[in-house]
């Protein structure tokens, strides 16, 4: 390293080469060998190409991802808030827990809903929680005389 310090390149270069020093003088009629880099190697003059191809591919696929998946979700989403935001009071509905009740009252984000055959108990469930406006099927249907 100390070479490198004080400006002295023999060891790199050879003995007689320092810096700031010409190469020795070549002979008449002998010919000085010419360092060439090897050639490229084969395929190299697409690799731009390749990559263009590649970034494009990654783009589809990300493309193809949002309209498969995350588009479809925000549709259901949308729906979903449509369809709580225009629940009123007396609309039977179904909670996030396969709960049956009927709304009595409207909070700022929860609804006040009335559970049970008699109507006797009501409890706070959040609008998220809401999955649909449902009427339950409490009797099955008579069975038909051909059966």
């Amino acid at each position: 390293m100390l070479f490198l310090l004080n400006g002295d390149l023999s060891p790199i270069l050879g003995a007689g080469q320092g810096a700031g020093q010409a190469a020795a003088p070549v002979a008449e009629g002998a010919t000085q060998a010419v360092a060439t880099s090897p050639p490229p190697p084969a395929g190299a003059e697409g690799a731009g190409f390749n990559m263009f191809w590649m970034y494009g591919i990654w783009a589809l696929v990300i493309v193809g991802f949002y309209f498969l998946t995350i588009r479809p979700q925000r549709k259901r989403d949308k729906a979903m808030k449509e369809m709580q935001s225009s629940i009123k009071v007396g609309d039977n509905v179904v909670v996030s827990g396969g709960l049956f009740g009927r709304v009595a009252d409207l909070g700022q984000d929860c609804f006040v809903v009335e559970f049970g055959t008699n109507r006797g108990v009501r409890i706070p469930v959040r609008k998220s929680d809401v999955l649909g406006i449902q009427t339950p099927q409490l009797t099955p249907s008579p069975p038909s005389k051909d059966e």
